[in-house]
């Protein structure tokens, strides 16, 4: 690059932005200062490259500017940037850019120079085949085996690794898009995606609505398409859309038993992209196209309170956003609270009660790994990842404390307080401080005496639980350990009626000395290590590992080898690293399934079997 006068008033005008911009501290993971410089639009351009395993192209922005700036701040990620350029005198013109060192979470400051007049800035560039925020799979890798697919995973901060882009969940923009594949491939994104099966190799998007950055998404494979309702269809690979499609057939019913609650569905369409096995999580909320992991698909219906958890962010998360990864739980709190909802509105109290009580229990497992500090509400992360914020503690802590204030306040009261929370904060971006305030002037002040601030501070600023917190137990599960009592005594089990969240419960609380002896009695009678539903084989193979219970090895192979959602595999990675000799088996198994493991997941586990030594 040729250093000229112009040039190197451009570093002298970084270097003072440097010391006069305060922006940053806002959000402690982004280089934006949007304060200075906002971009509330965005044009993408970008061409998927399977053979490359690279997107290619330009990111176009419109500039709101709301200081004498002449710099916008991004953030990137292993991005290789060609070019950038701004908009002014009517043409589009050259300009300077620099990128900043790089930050082992935080990824590259991309400073680009948009003079003093420019209304938009265009960045060409091009990603990296190690893109955190990309996984590419083979036609091998795929259940077609004709060909490849890819897809993205952005949440929390990972656009910065596909897009250069102020990715803070304080910013909200609208996007365009238009893609380019390989002829036969569908490509679909987190936007306005047509029903129809044209395969032509060039797809437009719109997303009217305005979102954080980690809610653009893009996705592109051998899709097949099947319609639930008018509003609502399931894209997927041809082996499970039929599948998917039944499984899911009450996301209609979902909808209108939220819009009764907390308002309107304000995002026209919501529809599912079933993804391949390595998806890395249960789902991903990315408005009106929910990418969703196979794992759900049980054939019983039994696991589809992930549905309404991802249904639910569509108020809580997408309309109503966190400010900052530190304030997490207002995404996962109030969501993990509608979902429930959700679920005893279409199937009763009894298996609400039972998933409440589920979550409950693995919040206090979660508990006992987590530093204090790393399980209060408004966690102080400092620069740490924010993928690390993303245990028990946002999501069913903050379920417990919006349940705790339904207790308090009564469900009317409460549900009433909620909606206008949805209303009132309809596509912005809040802190925990706003959440408070907001808190104390509509439900604290008008309900005097019922919840003090104090005890808000508790449940959002103290670790742990406080001592009044919900407790949620279930009577059928207390019917549950009745018969593992009796089994264990060597008595039958009667297990017709039992929903998935009953054998879960069961499982997970076998006394960990059960005998080889029933570990194979119980194989026998129920074929669990054959069992296809993911949940409830995950749990039997953890208590296989604990109890050295071969015969389920094999399973317990191949489990890991096509299985890559990280909440199924990593608590099975972790038990077999106690041991030197399944630690050894296990890294074995790793090497094997790797390249069909998402990055985030290699990263995970990867830390949990190599850093033994």
């Amino acid at each position: 690059m040729l250093f000229s006068k112009q040039w190197f008033l451009f570093i002298a005008m970084a270097i003072v932005g440097l010391f006069s911009s305060t922006a940053a501290a806002e959000d402690a993971h982004s280089y934006a200062r949007l304060d200075e410089v906002s971009t509330p639009h965005l044009e993408l351009d970008l061409a998927i490259d399977f053979d490359r395993k690279q997107l290619r192209g330009f990111a176009e922005y419109s500039l709101q500017r709301h200081s004498n700036s002449n710099l916008l701040y991004l953030d990137s990620s292993q991005l290789t940037i060609d070019k950038a350029e701004i908009w002014q005198h009517d043409q589009w013109q050259p300009t300077k850019f620099s990128l900043g060192d790089v930050h082992p979470s935080l990824g590259q400051e991309l400073i680009v120079d948009i003079g003093s007049t420019a209304t938009k800035v265009r960045i060409h560039y091009h990603t990296a085949t190690t893109a955190s925020g990309l996984q590419w799979l083979t036609p091998a890798q795929t259940a077609g085996k004709k060909h490849p697919f890819m897809f993205s995973q952005s949440q929390p901060i990972h656009s910065r690794s596909w897009i250069p882009i102020q990715d803070t969940p304080a910013l909200r923009l609208t996007y365009n898009a238009r893609l380019t594949t390989p002829a036969g491939l569908l490509a679909v994104m987190s936007a306005d995606n047509s029903l129809s099966d044209n395969r032509d190799g060039e797809y437009f998007f719109s997303m009217p609505q305005a979102i954080p950055p980690y809610l653009i998404a893009i996705a592109a494979g051998d899709l097949a398409i099947q319609a639930i309702s008018d509003k609502v269809a399931v894209f997927a690979e041809q082996y499970i859309v039929d599948q998917a499609a039944w499984e899911f057939a009450d996301t209609p019913a979902m909808i209108e038993a939220t819009e009764a609650m907390y308002g309107p569905y304000r995002w026209d369409r919501y529809d599912l992209l079933i993804l391949p096995p390595s998806f890395p999580f249960g789902g991903m909320e990315n408005p009106r196209l929910s990418f969703i992991t196979p794992t759900v698909v049980s054939g019983d219906r039994s696991l589809i309170n992930l549905i309404a958890h991802e249904l639910a962010h569509s108020w809580s998360g997408n309309l109503v956003t966190n400010a900052s990864w530190r304030d997490l739980w207002i995404n996962e709190g109030f969501t993990s609270y509608v979902e429930n909802r959700i679920m005893e509105a279409l199937f009763g109290t009894e298996r609400a009660v039972m998933e409440q009580a589920l979550g409950y229990q693995d919040l206090l497992a979660n508990l006992e790994l987590l530093e204090p500090n790393d399980t209060i509400l408004n966690i102080d992360l400092g620069t740490r990842h924010p993928d690390d914020v993303f245990s028990q503690v946002p999501y069913v802590k903050g379920q417990l404390f919006l349940m705790y204030l339904e207790e308090q306040f009564g469900r009317e009261t409460f549900d009433k307080f909620l909606r206008q929370y949805f209303d009132d904060f309809a596509f912005q971006s809040i802190s925990t401080a706003q959440f408070k305030a907001y808190l104390q002037r509509e439900l604290l002040a008008k309900h005097p005496q019922v919840v003090s601030m104090d005890k808000i501070n508790e449940w959002i600023h103290q670790p742990g639980l406080p001592e009044d917190a919900p407790k949620p137990q279930s009577d059928a599960f207390a019917k549950v350990e009745q018969q593992m009592n009796r089994w264990l005594k060597g008595g039958a089990l009667q297990t017709d009626s039992w929903t998935t969240h009953e054998w879960l419960h069961f499982i997970n609380n076998l006394p960990l000395d059960i005998s080889a002896d029933n570990m194979a009695r119980l194989d026998r009678q129920f074929n669990l290590t054959s069992i296809q539903n993911s949940e409830i084989a995950h749990a039997w193979l953890k208590l296989s590992i604990i109890k050295k219970y071969e015969p389920a090895r094999d399973r317990l192979r191949s489990y890991l080898l096509t299985i890559g959602r990280n909440k199924l595999v990593s608590p099975l990675y972790r038990e077999l690293a106690k041991t030197p000799d399944n630690l050894k088996w296990a890294r074995a198994v790793y090497e094997q399934a790797k390249p069909g493991y998402h990055p985030l997941t290699q990263t995970v586990n990867e830390a949990l079997l190599y850093n033994k030594d």
